[in-house]
């Protein structure tokens, strides 16, 4: 018999005005708050605006707003110090996934101690509870505050840990599409190609289920539909809306079913040569479906056939092809670069291929890819994608 699981937030509340809701589901988990967050909130108002929220409620706060890049083990460590000398007992993550994956860690490591890599590919299991925490995305992309995993850059080793055990599940899930609404463009687009990856990732996964295809259609059809009104126009607070909602939707479906060879061969890229996650996504994943379409051209027709049920008489080969050039023009669409014009210098990209292949295979995404490739597959991959043009490629 096949048993599937599936781990969600305790209670997600979604939706314009969400908000609100973080003094008074914060003072059912603690008295006093860390909140980890960054500058860009505390200028838009959006901290204030917390601390108004906590103090109405009678759960007092301090910040730590030193998350300003993909979360490194070091972050984590300094607001860890910080939780314990000012003895808080909950966790508020407000801002993109970065934030939140720091919170994670830190909510984890509070009660259950050691080193954030001692987590990895489950080398130690929590059996502690960790910390309370609250997770607010301020973008629609990583869908981190609904799932159990973190991913931290080891900056030992220059490799970027994908850590994922149940513990690592926020309590709470605060999912406002007011807040997405300072996204910049390019924030906006990077973001919103990472969701569109979970979501695809998650439905041609080999550990899929009913459940989890049932969040990524949805997820992929609300992403394909609004990500170009929201980067066209920020302030379109529908797009933002079906955005934030596709995003999370996303998260909770790779959450439960896994991510594959994206972003098995995005981590390195941006451990290596600090990409954000979602634009080395983007870079990656035209080709990378080019690359993995003959396995899955059953579930690429399925995607196309939900997205487009007008187009009928098509083939199953037919309609996957249709589904990869149609993401490939959204990418151009959205002005995704390559690797060489992002600015990645071509001799110290080809020094470090090996690595990056090997950190990939073993974060162990790419065996839940329909096609598994070898180490010089990836490396071939890697190559494509440093010189990919959008703007030319046709199927």
């Amino acid at each position: 018999m096949n048993v599937a699981a599936v781990h969600l937030p305790k209670s997600i509340f979604y939706g314009q005005g969400s908000f609100e809701k973080i003094g008074e589901e914060a003072a059912k988990l603690g008295k006093k708050a860390l909140i980890i967050s960054d500058y860009v909130m505390r200028d838009l108002g959006n901290l204030e605006t917390c601390h108004t929220y906590l103090s109405e409620s009678g759960v007092d706060s301090v910040d730590f707003l030193e998350v300003a890049s993909e979360p490194t083990d070091q972050y984590v460590y300094d607001a860890l110090t910080l939780t314990k000398t000012e003895q808080c007992d909950v966790i508020i993550a407000l801002g993109g996934g970065s934030c939140i994956d720091t919170a994670k860690a830190v909510a984890v490591l509070a009660t259950n101690g050691g080193e954030i890599s001692d987590y990895m590919n489950l080398k130690t299991f929590l059996n502690v509870k960790p910390l309370p925490l609250i997770a607010i995305p301020t973008t629609a992309g990583t869908g981190s505050e609904a799932t159990d995993v973190t991913v931290i850059t080891n900056t030992s080793n220059d490799v970027k840990m994908m850590i994922k055990q149940p513990a690592f599940m926020p309590e709470i899930a605060i999912v406002d599409p007011v807040l997405t609404i300072s996204s910049p463009k390019n924030t906006t687009s990077a973001t919103g190609v990472d969701a569109l990856t979970h979501a695809l990732e998650a439905y041609i996964s080999r550990k899929a289920h009913p459940f989890t295809d049932h969040m990524a259609l949805s997820a992929i059809k609300l992403i394909t539909e609004n990500l170009l009104s929201a980067y066209h126009n920020g302030s379109d607070l529908e797009a933002r809306d079906k955005m934030i909602y596709g995003s999370m939707q996303a998260g909770i479906a790779f959450s439960n079913a896994s991510v594959c060879l994206v972003h098995g061969m995005s981590r390195p890229i941006g451990a290596l040569f600090h990409v954000p996650h979602g634009i080395s996504n983007a870079m990656l994943l035209p080709a990378v479906l080019e690359y993995t379409k003959d396995s899955c051209v059953t579930r690429l027709a399925e995607i196309g056939r939900f997205l487009y049920p007008e187009v009928k008489g098509l083939t199953d080969e037919a309609m996957a092809n249709r589904v990869v050039t149609n993401i490939l023009e959204l990418c151009q669409s959205l002005h995704i670069p390559n690797l060489k014009t992002w600015g990645v210098d071509e001799a110290e990209f080809e020094s470090v291929l090996g690595k990056m292949a090997k950190d990939a295979l073993d974060s162990g995404s790419p065996a839940n890819n329909p096609k598994v490739p070898t180490e010089a597959e990836i490396i071939s991959l890697y190559r494509q994608a440093y010189v990919y043009e959008h703007s030319l490629k046709k199927l």
